[in-house]
């Protein structure tokens, strides 16, 4: 504590000898008369008070004093620290509301103590009228302010409840302070007496013209008390309100063990604030008797009354357009954290079908390497020179297919990441899947038909000849020489394969060659085209 303060504590109270009691009372009488001199320059002057307010930098210094008084002594390294900002950081748990104020004055880069980051707090809390509230939820955990404070502390004691009662009155005032701007850890916390000293003359001469404004101010006073007392009685109803809702749903969804001990805990908290609402309606009854006995003196006065009433009345509106605005602004918030939410998720599902897409494309990949090793046996089992030539270029023709398979892999591959639908990308995983199989059935039927010819070509080397002189004029056509069918002219495409003529070895669609006619060279009926099916016919009706 300051020595101006030690030289008050003598001069008002020498008799006293418990030097704690003398400082409380000495600390509470200088936050009143700070606290009046602050509302009554704040009226007169009738704009917002900022941070080279002289009254209004007093007033945190006197709140300063009031709050360091008995606080307990921490040893460091350094040497002791006695700082304020513990118990006011302990604020931050027991009343959700002030957590964006301490997260605030924890990131100002400025601030590097603690005492500095406890005056930017209470800057802050008082620009949101709220240090009042803060205060009392402090106070009202003196279990918890044993940690931080000795015996006989004015906090600790009934002075800090009436310190807190007078901060209420504060709410009246708007505070615009700029904290960023100012050095809070070196400012030095002395009190400036010469404020609150009067001249007697002076006094004399305007007592009666200050009667007038002492009565406005604590008529001002009172109603903001009242209102801020029929505020907090509402709250505790409506937490009691909450609180037995909540009752009713634990006993419907727990055991009943736990929901005895619920209840115990339940009526332990319904207890506690009925003794709250008690001496808070207590309060009320007191502040509203002082308030009528004020208005039967205000009666002579009604001019300044309505002025002062639509003063109120322009504050309520004003606050009430802000706390619209922070609803609005609320709301906001969870709308835009719903939009996260829901991308989130829908980039999770995306990711999912990705991935088994993927995982298709594999299992195709494996297939064709099978494919590709029966075909190495079959290259393996065949004896005859010429049938392995034309079992090589059938070989080649497949494994230019098994490359086009792949290098369609490849492209859809790039497709799944371009695609933005996944319904339409869902369908066209589909029908590739059907068009696969489809592919995959005709290999194995063609893979068959290739044993049956092994197998049965040493019986048929006589057909084999007439068919290489029928054939001489015929050449068996690459795959990559034709890009459309030769009968309709449709393109190729994934959906439309293409399909060699076994008789002539030209390329056409599968619906151009979806007839079989048995030939000398293959043991069953195998794809023709609609032209050598017709021919084939006509010669077959001739020779009969």
């Amino acid at each position: 504590m300051s020595q101006e303060v030690f030289v008050l504590m003598h001069l008002c109270c020498p008799a006293v000898k418990d030097p704690m009691v003398v400082e409380r009372s000495n600390l509470l009488s200088m936050m009143k008369l700070s606290i009046k001199v602050l509302i009554q320059s704040s009226l007169s002057l009738g704009r917002s008070l900022d941070s080279e307010y002289p009254p209004l930098q007093q007033f945190f210094v006197v709140l300063e004093h009031c709050i360091k008084h008995g606080l307990k002594v921490k040893k460091t390294f350094i040497g002791q620290n006695k700082s304020i900002w513990a118990p006011l950081e302990l604020i931050e748990k027991l009343c959700p509301e002030s957590a964006d104020i301490a997260t605030s004055v924890r990131d100002m880069p400025g601030i590097k103590t603690g005492l500095g980051r406890a005056r930017a707090w209470l800057h802050l809390a008082l620009m949101q009228k709220k240090i009042a509230d803060y205060m009392k939820v402090l106070i009202n955990r003196r279990d918890l302010l044993w940690e931080f404070y000795d015996p006989g502390a004015l906090i600790m004691e009934e002075e800090g409840a009436v310190i807190v009662g007078m901060l209420v009155g504060l709410n009246v005032i708007d505070a615009n302070l700029c904290v960023k701007g100012e050095d809070l850890d070196s400012q030095v916390g002395v009190i400036d007496f010469s404020m609150y000293l009067k001249d007697p003359q002076a006094t004399e001469n305007t007592q009666d013209d200050s009667k007038m404004t002492a009565i406005l101010d604590q008529k001002h006073y009172i109603e903001e008390l009242n209102r801020h007392l029929s505020c907090t009685v509402t709250d505790l109803q409506a937490k009691m309100d909450s609180l037995e809702k909540t009752n009713s749903k634990l006993i419907e969804e727990v055991t009943l063990q736990d929901s005895q001990a619920e209840l115990e805990t339940y009526r332990q908290t319904r207890q506690g604030l009925d003794e709250m609402y008690n001496v808070v309606w207590k309060q009320y009854k007191e502040e509203k008797r002082i308030r009528q006995e004020l208005q039967k003196e205000l009666e002579l006065q009604i001019g300044l009354k309505q002025e002062m009433e639509v003063a109120m009345k322009l504050l309520e509106k004003d606050t009430r357009e802000k706390q619209d605005s922070l609803v609005a602004l609320r709301q906001q918030l969870d709308h835009v954290k719903n939009l996260n939410l829901q991308m989130f998720n829908k980039a999770q599902e995306s990711g999912r079908v990705a991935q088994k897409k993927v995982e298709d494309m594999q299992e195709l990949e494996e297939k064709m390497i099978q494919m590709e090793a029966t075909m190495k046996e079959l290259e393996q089992r065949a004896g005859l020179e010429s049938a392995l030539s034309t079992e090589k270029e059938q070989r080649q023709n497949l494994q230019r297919e098994l490359q086009r398979e792949q290098d369609n892999s490849t492209e859809l591959r790039t497709q799944l990441q371009q695609l933005q639908g996944l319904q339409t990308e869902l369908l066209d995983l589909r029908q590739e899947k059907k068009q696969l199989q489809q592919l995959c059935e005709e290999q194995e039927q063609a893979l068959q038909e290739m044993g049956l010819h092994l197998s049965q070509s040493k019986l048929k080397m006589e057909d084999f000849k007439e068919v290489n002189k029928a054939l001489k004029n015929h050449a068996w056509l690459k795959d990559d020489e034709a890009t459309q069918c030769k009968q309709c002219q449709k393109e190729f495409s994934i959906s439309r394969r293409k399909h060699h003529c076994r008789n002539c070895g030209d390329i056409y669609c599968n619906s151009c060659s979806s007839n079989e006619l048995a030939l000398p060279s293959f043991p069953r009926p195998v794809r023709v085209c609609d032209v050598c099916h017709s021919l084939l016919l006509q010669r077959s009706s001739i020779g009969s």
